[in-house]
Parts: structure tokens; sequence; C-alpha cells
């Protein structure tokens, strides 16, 4: 199981998610390092683990208020060898030209920001589906986004992200069943587990629900899970090329 760390960019700063409540979010303080601009944050993230891969939630994109792509091939230029998965509230084939023409290479398909499966129709011709993950996406319970993506898993790529959003920064531990089910509903599917890890016990019990991958944020910043702890888990299959 590979764990990959999570930024959240809004306003040009990494902040701390809480369950999806976005307008809350404040510029996160992390104990790997002062501030919270994003590449100090990418850098103290990896001094913890030589992480494959990183996750990044643009949210001023998901909201309609801009977006971040200039910071995140920044991001992607300094460090070629970690795959940067990029969920920019992408909603149209547009978008995804847009995000790809600046180099971001991995794209995340939210369905809270579908209307239909278009957009990750024309997302996987463009990038290919070892560059394109489906997020579907839950928040107390109800999915968000068109029921063709929730209920249709002859139409998910070969990854998808387990995203309960009102566990998210939450500290009530992932959301098993749900991680479960979506790797039960289409055998062989890469199912990442997101929101509410908390310490290494929760890996644990990740690991035996058949999780590929889980997004972790919280618990690095505050030390609950350590470089110890992670190398443990580290796997290193989740390469930049794929």
């Amino acid at each position: 199981m590979d764990i990959v760390p999570v930024i959240d960019l809004l306003g040009e700063q990494v902040v701390h998610a809480k369950r999806g409540e976005r307008d809350r979010y404040r510029p996160i303080e992390s104990a790997l390092t002062a501030g919270s601009a994003p590449q100090d944050i990418v850098a103290a993230l990896l001094t913890l683990q030589p992480f494959r891969a990183c996750y990044v939630a643009d949210l001023d994109a998901i909201r309609g208020n801009g977006d971040h792509r200039s910071t995140v091939a920044a991001l992607q230029t300094r460090w070629p060898e970690v795959a940067f998965w990029v969920d920019a509230g992408l909603a149209t084939p547009d978008d995804c030209r847009r995000w790809l023409d600046a180099g971001i290479r991995h794209l995340v398909i939210g369905s809270e920001s579908q209307t239909d499966g278009a957009t990750l129709d024309a997302a996987l011709a463009l990038a290919g589906e070892d560059r394109v993950a489906l997020s579907l996406d839950v928040r107390q319970g109800v999915p968000l986004g068109p029921a063709v993506l929730h209920e249709e898993p002859a139409r998910w790529p070969a990854r998808v992200i387990a995203m309960t959003l009102d566990r998210v920064g939450s500290s009530e531990g992932p959301d098993l069943d749900r991680i479960a089910m979506l790797a039960a509903r289409r055998p062989g599917v890469r199912v990442w587990g997101a929101g509410g890890v908390r310490d290494a016990a929760d890996l644990e019990a990740l690991a035996t629900h058949g999780t590929d991958a889980v997004l972790v944020a919280s618990a690095l910043h505050d030390r609950r899970l350590d470089a110890g702890t992670l190398a443990r888990f580290a796997s290193g299959q989740l390469a930049a090329n794929g």
C-alpha cells in the first residue's frame, strides 16, 4: 500500500482541509516546517519519505475562482520523479487539455464537479488510463455528482478514490466499509482511501481492506505518522510514469 501526501491549495497557500468545509480552511500549521508555501510544504514532506506521488487539490479551481496551474507545474518541474495527481475541478474536456498543456501529467476527475461521464472519457483519451483517477466523492453518505459515475463500475479507470469528504481532517478514522465495497464492485481496480487517517493502526486496517493507496495530510503534519512508520508501508509502486 502506498502513502500519498495531500496538499490543498487555496490563495497560493497550503491550507488545512477539514470535513470539506472549504470556507473555513486556514493556512496549514505544520510541525514539519514553518509557513504554508507549497514548495516548502512539499520539500518538508519529502524529508519524511521519498514519496513517489502527491495528491494536489486546487480548491480555487474547484470553486471556480482561478487556479494554481503555474504553481503545480513548478512543483512538477522541481520534483520530476513525483507524480502530482491534480484535482482541479476538471468539468470539461477543455479543462483537461489546459492542465495537460501546462505540464500536469496526472489528472483526478472529481465526481462532484461532473454533470455526466464526458469529462472522464476525455481525460482517459487525452492522458491514458494510467494517468487518470476517478474520485468518487461522498458527503454525509450522499454520493456527489452523476449517478453514472458511482453506479457503473465498468466506466471506472484503473484508479478510483474513495473520497469521504466529511472525514477529511476529522480524525474519525477512514471509511473502511466504503473502500471494501468499491474494491468488491470491480475486482482489480486500485482503490485509494481518502479521509480520516489517524495513525499506524488505521494504515494496518486499510491494508487489510483492499486499499491500494491512501491519501494522508493531518497525520503527517502533526507527526502521528513518522518516517519509521511510513517506511513500513511504502512500496514505491506509484512511479511518476504511471
